[in-house]
C-alpha cells in the first residue's frame, strides 16, 4: 500500500513548534537565569514536553513519560537528544522561573498578532472593531488553599477551595489574550483596570466588577471610551431623560445622562458624567442597563459593543474545555502559573495554524484533530485543508479495480 497523499518527513508536532522561535526562548531563558547549573534539560525540551502533555491532555506526569518513551525515535525530529525523568521534569517545573514562559507568550503574541487579527465582512462596517479592547476574569479551582486563597467552600466537604484568578484583556479582532495577571480568587477585578494603559480612541467593555468612579473618570480626561453594565445600588443625580417606544407602545431603549458623586480621601468631592443605556433583550425577557461615557454614539452601537465582550467568556471556555486545567504537574506557585502559560502558549499556537487554513474548522474541531494526529508523519495543512483527500483516492482507485474486473 502507498504513502498517504498528506505524507511528510516529520511528525505534525514538529510543524506546531516550527511556529516558535528556539534562539530567542534560550535566549530569553538566560535573561532570567533560566539555563543556570543546567546540563541537558534546557528551556527549549522543558517547553516542547510541557507543550506536549497540555495539547495531549495528559493528567500526570506518569502519562506524559510513558507516552514520550512510546514516542522515542520521534523525538530526535523535536530537537530531543535525551529522554527526560520525571524527577527532571518535576525538578524544572518547581525551579525555572515562571516568567520565561510568560516571556515566551508574550514575544509570540508580538510576532503574531498581524496574523490573528480578523478582517471579515461582517466586521468591516463596524470602524470601533479594532479599538475595542475585552477585560474580565477566570477562577481556576485548585487543590489547596495555602498557595493562593480562594473564594466559598467545598458543596461536599465544607472545606475552603483555593484558586487562582486569571485577568485578562483581550482585543475584539483577535480573540487571544493580550495581557495577563495572575492573582488570588479573592483579589478584586477592578486592579486590572489600567488607564494608563489605554490610549486615546480606545474603547473597553467590560462587566460591573470594573466600576471604580476614579478610574472611570480618569478614561475619560484620557479619552478611552467605556462601556460596561450597571450595579444595582449606584446613586446618581439624572440631568436628562428620554425614552423611545415602538410601533407597538413597548420601550425600545432609554437614554439618560447622569453624574455620580464620590468624596475622595482628601475630602474633595469627584464628579463623573456618564450616560446610561436600557434597552429590553428578547432572550432574557429582561431590562438591562448599561453605563457608558460615551454621550455621541447611537445607541444600537453602544448595545452592540457590549454585547461583544461575550468573545471573552468564548475564549475562556475554549481554553477550559480543550485544555482543563483540573490536574497540575507540580504543586508550587511556580509549576501551576507555569502550566497556565503553557496551556495559553497552546491555545495561542492552533489559534496562529486554524487562521493560516483554507478549510473552516471550529477550534474543539481542530484541538481534537492536532490531538490524534500529533506524531503523525503527515503535513498539517494538506491534511487539515483537504482531509478527505485520501479517501476520494482510495475510492477512485476501488472504482477502477471494479471496472477493470467487469470487462473479464
Amino acid at each position: 500500500m502507498g504513502k498517504s497523499t498528506h505524507f511528510s518527513g516529520q511528525p505534525l508536532y514538529c510543524q506546531v513548534i516550527k511556529l516558535l522561535d528556539k534562539a530567542t526562548i534560550l535566549r530569553l531563558s538566560r535573561e532570567y537565569g533560566g539555563e543556570r547549573y543546567v546540563k541537558r534539560f534546557d528551556v527549549w525540551t522543558h517547553l516542547v514536553v510541557m507543550l506536549y502533555a497540555v495539547i495531549m491532555r495528559f493528567d500526570s506526569l506518569r502519562e506524559i513519560m510513558a507516552s514520550l518513551q512510546a514516542e522515542s525515535r520521534k523525538l530526535c525530529h523535536l530537537g530531543i537528544r535525551l529522554m527526560p525523568s520525571r524527577s527532571t521534569l518535576s525538578d524544572a517545573n518547581r525551579r525555572r522561573p515562571e516568567i520565561i514562559f510568560e516571556s515566551i507568550y508574550r514575544d509570540l503574541y508580538t510576532t503574531y498578532r498581524n496574523v490573528l487579527s480578523s478582517d471579515s465582512r461582517k466586521n468591516r462596517d463596524k470602524v470601533w472593531m479594532k479599538r475595542l479592547q475585552i477585560i474580565d476574569s477566570t477562577t481556576i479551582t485548585l487543590f489547596s488553599n495555602l498557595l493562593f486563597k480562594g473564594v466559598g467552600r467545598h458543596p461536599k466537604t465544607g472545606k475552603k477551595k483555593g484558586g487562582i484568578k486569571v485577568h485578562t484583556v483581550i482585543h475584539a479582532n483577535e480573540g487571544v489574550p493580550s495581557d495577563i495577571k495572575f492573582t488570588s480568587a479573592a483579589t478584586n477585578d477592578s486592579f486590572m483596570l489600567r488607564p494608563s494603559a489605554l490610549n486615546k480612541g480606545d474603547i473597553i467593555a467590560m462587566d460591573r466588577a470594573y466600576i471604580d468612579y476614579e478610574k472611570l473618570e480618569t478614561l475619560t480626561l484620557r479619552g478611552v471610551l467605556y462601556v460596561t453594565k450597571m450595579k444595582r445600588n449606584l446613586r446618581y443625580s439624572v440631568l436628562e431623560d428620554c425614552m423611545y417606544q415602538t410601533t407597538e407602545g413597548f420601550m425600545e431603549v432609554r437614554i439618560q445622562h447622569v453624574t455620580f458623586s464620590k468624596i475622595l480621601k482628601g475630602g474633595e468631592t469627584l464628579t463623573h458624567h456618564a450616560r446610561i443605556i436600557t434597552y429590553a433583550d428578547t432572550q432574557k425577557l429582561k431590562l438591562v442597563s448599561l453605563l457608558t461615557n460615551d454621550m455621541e454614539s447611537d445607541p444600537n452601537e453602544i448595545i452592540e459593543i457590549y454585547r461583544k465582550r461575550w468573545e471573552i467568556e468564548l475564549l475562556f471556555k475554549q481554553i477550559k474545555q480543550n485544555f482543563p486545567l483540573k490536574y497540575f504537574y507540580g504543586e508550587s506557585a511556580n509549576a501551576i502559573k507555569k502550566q497556565i502559560w503553557v496551556t495559553l502558549i497552546a491555545n495561542l499556537l492552533l489559534m496562529i495554524m486554524k487562521r493560516k487554513l483554507i478549510r473552516s474548522w471550529s477550534f474543539s474541531g481542530l484541538a481534537t484533530m492536532i490531538r490524534i494526529t500529533l506524531m503523525y508523519y503527515v503535513d498539517f495543512y494538506s491534511l487539515f485543508n483537504h482531509p478527505e483527500k485520501d479517501w476520494e483516492t482510495l475510492l477512485s482507485v476501488n472504482r477502477k479495480e471494479d471496472y477493470q474486473l467487469s470487462i473479464f
